[in-house]
């Protein structure tokens, strides 16, 4: 039989079964009000060619939103990993729909005006998944994200629709090596310092570069892809343990086989995501954030996602949970250890179980298991002994928090220091000014840097920028230059989950809006004092207004696309840079 006369033939079959009938239920609550009845027909119609069978438009219509993309390695594998989640959301009898959104890449856009476009893109992310779910009435959401941005963008959609969901990691790198040491992505920026510094080569660096990046996955330390993972893991919106696995494994196959059956089991319960992402949740996720050592900006993306739920979190519960939980984890960026090497330990549920059996998480909390994070953590086992990447709570490596968040009279509406303990509590020095990131980098790379130095770098906030580019071009040549212990950078802009040293980001008010980091002059002495949590600018009152007062605000770098109309609606680094609020 001819191709043609087999549809006519299918198409035929079809008129007679007729499935036009009208149905609803939970499962269905979206896709009946899409595709039942007769006036849905051409609905219908425009379903059977991408695959849809009669017996499909009676199942609850599962998006998939993938985040493949070309442009880098952390996203290069997720079209597979969407297939896997698919099938098994086609296998728990549903019917799955692969869609696609944005991704861009930070580390290859670092330091460049095309960062620009890198928080940018969580608001595309989280716009885009929101507008294809929505408009086509998907039952639920499986959300695959590999990059910095993707994840709280998915995140952000996920709480925005609040329609039964799973998130899933597309899973960590492998690390390079060289010379039998194992190396990342942090590795070569630094080795661009090093360079400078004429410690090592420039046939040595392009060792570092090619082959620091083996195959697909995220950075491979405690950087802010590996911190979102496990935050969202934490808040009990992942699989347990599906944070920590390598992206090429198995296990993360499995991990998309089971989001994909997951998410129906959630429709049969009738549980949503603001069931589940509570300010008890999100308490957790803070937690283990710390615990971890991760990244300054989980405070940006975790305000930004509790914005979305409407859950009130503010900067001042990083204090308030900061003071009781300890850093646990030696983790690079500012230890010793990969994520690959704590995934072959066991991930982050043996810490967590750890962390409830101290009192420090929320154990009776729902997750995406459709169980509480208590009796999902029940079946693990604890870390194997003489392990040395985490530490036990008798013994941490900070007893405190290493994100801590600074206020005074440099920052009125704060700032976040990665303080991790080995550069000090405290630093003292003389503001060495940069209206921009190029031109501290060039500065620093020129040695005109000195020890007792602190670089400010700003009109790099949401608005200045805009964008909020992040500086791990600038700290990471400090530190190959050797000037991590010796040299502070503050910025309002924010920083790389790579970064390190003592540096302080999102300060508030940006320099764009007439903060008093824009009223800093070159030789101001500036304090930045973890213990007391305060950044401080020796200038006095008088002086502040004066300067203020001669001040005229910068004319807006962009008039048009999408970096104006992002500098035109997003809020400060506070309150999550989001840009729907109160619209």
């Amino acid at each position: 039989m001819s191709s043609h006369k087999k549809n006519l033939s299918s198409a035929s079959e079809r008129a007679k079964k007729q499935p036009g009938k009208k149905t609803s239920s939970i499962e269905r609550a979206y896709s009946s009000l899409m595709l039942d009845g007769p006036s849905r027909a051409a609905s219908r119609a425009m379903l059977y060619p991408v695959g849809f069978s009669d017996k499909d438009f009676t199942k609850s219509i599962v998006g998939v939103a993938s985040t493949w993309s070309m442009v880098t390695p952390c996203n290069m594998h997720i079209d597979a990993l969407a297939r896997e989640s698919a099938l098994g959301i086609d296998k728990a009898g549903g019917k799955a729909i692969i869609f696609n959104t944005i991704t861009i890449s930070d580390g290859i856009s670092m330091g460049t005006e095309g960062m620009k476009y890198s928080l940018v893109s969580r608001e595309v992310i989280a716009d885009s998944v929101e507008t294809v779910a929505g408009c086509q009435g998907f039952d639920g959401l499986v959300a695959i994200g590999g990059c910095d941005k993707n994840m709280p963008g998915c995140m952000i959609a996920i709480a925005r629709l609040n329609r039964p969901s799973v998130f899933v990691y597309g899973g960590t790198i492998l690390p390079g090596c060289l010379n039998g040491k194992l190396i990342d992505v942090v590795s070569v920026f630094e080795a661009v310092g090093q360079e400078a510094a004429g410690s090592i080569s420039a046939k040595e660096r392009q060792a570092v570069e090619s082959c620091a990046i083996p195959g697909p996955g995220s950075c491979g330390g405690m950087y802010t892809a590996n911190t979102m993972a496990s935050a969202i893991e934490a808040m009990g919106m992942s699989l347990p343990n599906s944070s920590a696995q390598a992206a090429v494994s198995s296990h993360k196959v499995q991990d998309c086989r089971d989001a994909g059956a997951a998410v129906l089991n959630l429709l049969k319960k009738g549980i949503r995501p603001l069931d589940i992402m509570t300010k008890e949740a999100f308490e957790n996720a803070i937690t283990v954030v710390i615990a971890l050592g991760g990244s300054t900006n989980a405070v940006l993306h975790l305000l930004a996602i509790a914005h979305a739920a409407g859950v009130k979190l503010t900067i001042d519960d990083f204090t308030r949970i900061g003071k009781r939980v300890p850093v646990l984890a030696d983790l690079k960026p500012s230890g010793k250890y990969l994520m690959s090497q704590l995934v072959e330990i066991g991930g982050i549920v043996p810490l967590m179980k750890d962390l409830l059996a101290a009192g420090l998480l929320h154990g009776d909390v729902m997750t995406v298991t459709g169980k509480t994070l208590r009796q999902n953590l029940a079946a693990f086992k604890p870390y194997p002994k003489g392990q040395e990447i985490i530490r036990p709570i008798s013994n941490p490596i900070k007893k405190e928090s290493h994100l801590v968040i600074l206020k005074g009279n440099l920052a009125p509406g704060g700032g976040v220091a990665k303080i991790s303990g080995k550069e000090g509590l405290r630093f003292e020095g003389n503001a060495r000014v940069f209206d921009s990131e190029e031109k501290a980098l060039q500065a620093i790379l020129a040695k005109k840097i000195k020890k007792g130095d602190v670089i400010v770098i700003r009109y790099e906030g949401p608005k200045g920028g805009p964008g909020m580019r992040e500086m791990l071009s600038p700290t990471s040549a400090v530190m190959g230059l050797g000037l991590g212990k010796d040299v502070a950078l503050i910025t309002d802009g924010r920083f790389s989950g790579g970064t390190h040293g003592f540096v302080v980001g999102h300060i508030t008010p940006e320099a764009f809006a007439g903060g008093p980091i824009a009223l800093i002059k070159e030789g101001d002495a500036i304090t930045i004092d973890a213990s007391k949590r305060t950044l401080s600018l020796a200038v006095g009152i008088a002086e502040l207004a004066k300067r203020k007062k001669a001040w005229k605000q910068p004319t807006p770098r962009y008039r048009r696309g999408v970096l104006a109309k992002y500098a035109a609606h997003v809020t400060d680094a506070s309150h999550g840079a989001v840009t729907d609020d109160g619209l």
